[in-house]
């Protein structure tokens, strides 16, 4: 290892950061794959199915991010605008 991965933060490594996601990656897997071993009963209908919570979270996330990249571009100011 380089002197310069060792003063990094361990957070900042790469290997760190891959293996970060790895876990992210295996903790979805498992719990996608409780649900085959202990059902869900929905309350809606749709709150039913298979891996609702995954899907449904993950949508929420992904609006939530576009509506603040869209939001961002109508509150938006000038890098000069305390300047004038």
């Amino acid at each position: 290892m380089n002197n310069d991965n060792e003063r990094k933060h361990w957070l900042l490594r790469p290997a760190t950061i891959k293996k970060c996601w790895l876990l992210l990656y295996l903790v979805l897997a498992l719990s996608v794959a409780a649900e085959l071993f202990f059902p869900n009963k929905g309350y809606f209908g749709i709150d039913g199915s298979f891996a609702f919570s995954a899907w449904f979270g993950f949508t929420a996330c992904l609006l939530m991010v576009v509506f603040a990249k869209l939001l961002g571009y109508l509150i938006k100011r000038s890098d000069d605008y305390y300047d004038d």
